[in-house]
């Protein structure tokens, strides 16, 4: 994991300054102030970046040798653009950081002292300087070391307010990489029950309480939809409750993810290159265990319960078939006409659990469905739920958090399509919309009187194109930073 600290020096191995658009009629590149260069260091950058022909556009890189500029090997200018937001911060540190693999040890100047800022820069870098290694043979030749070392420069490095600023980035940059690294690791590594021994091995290390069901447990108490759906597996499903219940809590959060560890569609078999990134189809759960953890360590003051509905979706001769017939914890009949719309059966156990503890609010978060991504991409998530208000409000804390999320409609006229014959619904329903279709299907397992919100980050939970910002190619680690920033608004009365 990469360290992180804060620092007035800027003696280092790369210098990273951030760079805007010059003012006027000039061209080129100008150094923001406060970046802690001298003025001739300033002036030889600056000479530099007009020789090569730099422009500050956004996210723009540029590298030239620190010589004569800075106590550094190397000064790579990052351009900011014309009018930069915290979220540029993110992306353009996030950017800068994944150049630099290899590098041991490197300080961004950014030109603020302002601690939201400095919390910007700070997780945009850390999340930058991700890799994932745990696979990789003895013969490999290209550099797949991380960034090692990351200094913020800061006029007042023992300030408080900076203190808290990075120790909060350096928390969440954790959660995400660790949600990245469970939904990168191939599913002979991970089954259900290895999953289930993460997150209790996780709970152990921050003092959270787990309990974890084995299938036969799941079946006796009627936890229909996660054993059907792994019934055709020989990894036999998990379900998992993680507790956090801070002294003077006064409200309750629960977060419930889709597990899945491998989906293969069942009986309704996907083709050959659908499969190719079904590993990520646990990213919900992986993202409800680590945002649980977060909260913990960051101390936010609201009791929070993570659900993990985990299995493994496979056509093996005990598989469930279209047309049969499951019943879901609390009594509920469900027709499966397509064992491939396995996750909103396996939620659907999971939110009814949740919902006994009679939480203030529920949040699911699922790979859910392919309409996610047709509709909006493969970088925003789709918000639904049963209460506008609270939709909107996990929107804004997503927004808030730097996370692309949308919300969503559920039109009362797709309910008529989960009509089933001869069960109480069926688990698909009109194609059209199926997105929304899908939210629809598991709106029925929340009492109306709680409020719930659902998060389909099948697009975006997994990057199949090339790395941009702090985001890598594989496991996004998206929605951790959102979940904890529900429950911190959600704990200082800003959530509705």
């Amino acid at each position: 994991m990469t360290s992180l600290n804060a620092t007035a020096t800027i003696s280092t191995d790369v210098l990273v300054v951030a760079v805007i658009p010059a003012a006027g009629r000039r061209k080129g590149a100008t150094v923001r102030p406060d970046t802690g260069l001298t003025a001739v260091g300033r002036r030889k950058l600056e000479e530099a970046l007009s020789a090569l022909g730099a422009t500050a556009a956004t996210g723009e890189i540029t590298r030239v040798p620190g010589s004569g500029i800075a106590k550094a090997t190397m000064v790579v200018a990052v351009g900011l653009g014309s009018d930069p937001n915290v979220e540029t911060l993110r992306r353009t540190a996030g950017s800068v950081a994944r150049s630099l693999t290899g590098t041991r040890r490197a300080t961004f100047a950014f030109g603020s002292s302002d601690p939201d800022d400095l919390e910007a820069v700070a997780l945009g870098g850390l999340l930058g300087a991700y890799t994932f290694t745990a696979f990789k043979g003895t013969g490999t030749t290209q550099p797949t070391t991380a960034l090692k070392a990351l200094s913020i420069l800061t006029a007042d490095p023992k300030s408080e307010a900076v203190r808290v600023a990075l120790d909060r980035a350096a928390v969440l940059a954790e959660a995400v990489k660790a949600t990245r690294d469970l939904v990168n690791t191939p599913p002979s590594a991970l089954s259900p029950a290895a999953l289930a021994d993460a997150a209790k091995q996780r709970a152990s290390e921050h003092g959270l309480k787990a309990r974890i069901w084995t299938e036969k447990q799941l079946r006796t108490e009627g936890f229909g939809g996660i054993t059907a759906v792994g019934q055709g597996s020989v990894n036999p499903p998990r379900l998992v409750r993680l507790d956090y219940r801070p002294a003077g809590a006064k409200k309750s959060l629960a977060l419930v993810g889709k597990g899945i560890t491998f989906d293969t569609g069942g009986i309704s078999l996907k083709p050959p290159q659908a499969m190719e990134t079904m590993k990520c189809d646990m990213a919900g759960a992986a993202s409800v265990l680590e945002a649980v953890v977060a909260i913990a360590r960051l101390g936010l003051k609201v009791n929070v319960t993570g659900w993990l509905a985990c299995a493994e979706n496979m056509p093996g001769g005990k598989a469930q078939r279209p047309s049969d017939v499951i019943t879901i914890y609390g009594g509920r009949t469900v027709e499966v006409l397509n064992t491939d719309a396995e996750g909103r059966l396996v939620l659907a156990d999971a939110l009814v659990a949740a919902a006994e503890e009679k939480p203030d609010l529920i949040v699911d978060v699922a790979t859910l469905t392919g309409a996610q991504g047709i509709a909006l991409g493969n970088r925003t998530a789709g918000v639904m739920g049963n209460d506008d208000a609270a939709r909107d409000a996990v929107v804004a804390s997503a927004t808030a958090a730097g996370e692309s999320m949308w919300p969503m409609p559920l039109p009362d006229e797709l309910r008529p399509s989960l009509d089933s014959q001869v069960a109480d619904l069926a688990n698909i329903g009109e194609r059209m919309g199926g997105m929304m279709t899908g939210a629809v299907f598991l709106r029925e397992f929340v009492p109306a009187s709680i409020s719930w919100a659902h998060l389909d980050i099948a697009g975006p939970a997994f990057n199949s194109g090339s790395p941009h910002g702090h985001t890598p190619k594989g496991g996004t680690g998206m929605s951790v930073r959102t979940l904890v920033r529900v429950a911190q608004d959600l704990a200082e009365g800003r959530f509705v």
